[in-house]
């Protein structure tokens, strides 16, 4: 795949990393998968994809996560650059999630890692995964089907995911708003707001912003076009612009944070440690539901 600039991953990590990932294996993968028709199962023909993310290269790949081969790399090279271990990485989010919520959305769930999480935590739960690429979704829905899981997926923008108001209890983000412009990061944190219940929690994991900001050579480790823009950026302040209260950041294993806020119930002081999740009457006949015997736990 061509790379747009060189980097650090170019310059010192790659020689590294690469005799650890089975480059052959990934191009016969590669080249055994019909791409088009299997994007083709996901695909929304009427999607427009927004500027920001169609004009960009991510993490070197030209034409980003459009290009079905980014969807064969993320993983193989994420797994060694989320350091100590990419599951810890990602189990952090969901060991932040109390209570046991109903309908849970992952937005922008790229190959569907934390997806998947989210479902073997809460097997009860109705999930569902997010993204702008078809190519994505693909390799997240064989993930889940290797793991045995009914997961569903839409191609859609996490800004607008045309979801009905009120119909999900916990809305999660994983390593997406260090690759969106912060206006897009906060109108996706509107979005969340408008469709969680009362009660609901939205739970973002990415870059700790702090430690981006004074070590300034990771944000210049992938071709990442908005990774500046973020670290310079609040989340909490975001969430809180965009109507959650009980907001924190924890620092996840240093170079990452988790941030949790809540949607207000109307007249009820928020306990963000024993959240409630509202119930709304809603229609939710476009989201089937995957029966299960095995309760989640906190």
């Amino acid at each position: 795949m061509p790379i747009a600039k060189e980097t650090i991953w170019e310059r010192f990590l790659a020689p590294l990393i690469r005799p650890l990932i089975d480059e052959k294996g990934l191009q016969s993968f590669y080249d055994s998968v019909d791409w088009e028709a299997e994007a083709d199962r996901f695909r929304q023909p009427n999607l427009e994809y927004p500027e920001y993310y169609s004009s960009q290269n991510f993490h070197g790949v030209k034409g980003g996560y459009l290009n079905p081969g980014a969807s064969v790399s993320y993983d193989p090279v994420t797994q060694y650059v989320l350091p100590p271990n990419e599951t810890w990485i990602r189990q952090g989010l969901i060991d932040r999630l109390c209570g046991k919520p109903r309908r849970i959305l992952d937005l922008g769930c790229g190959t569907g890692s934390t997806t998947v999480l989210l479902k073997q935590a809460f097997p009860e739960a109705e999930v569902i995964g997010l993204d702008l690429s078809p190519y994505m979704l693909f390799m997240g829905d064989r993930k889940a089907k290797q793991a045995g899981l009914r997961i569903q997926w839409r191609h859609g923008n996490a800004e607008h995911t045309g979801f009905p108001d009120a119909s999900f209890d916990v809305v999660t983000a994983s390593l997406l708003f260090h690759e969106t412009p912060p206006a897009v990061s906060q109108a996706i944190l509107r979005e969340s707001f408008r469709l969680l219940v009362p009660g609901g929690q939205v739970l973002i994991l990415d870059g700790n912003q702090k430690t981006l900001r004074h070590t300034e050579w990771l944000t210049e480790i992938f071709e990442e076009p908005y990774i500046k823009a973020y670290a310079s950026g609040n989340v909490d302040a975001w969430m809180g612009a965009a109507g959650f209260e009980a907001v924190e950041t924890y620092e996840h294993w240093w170079v990452n944070q988790i941030s949790r806020g809540i949607k207000p119930i109307p007249g009820v002081e928020i306990n963000a440690t024993k959240p409630s999740y509202q119930q709304v009457e809603a229609d939710f006949s476009g989201i089937p539901a995957p029966a299960f015997n095995t309760h989640a736990s906190c």
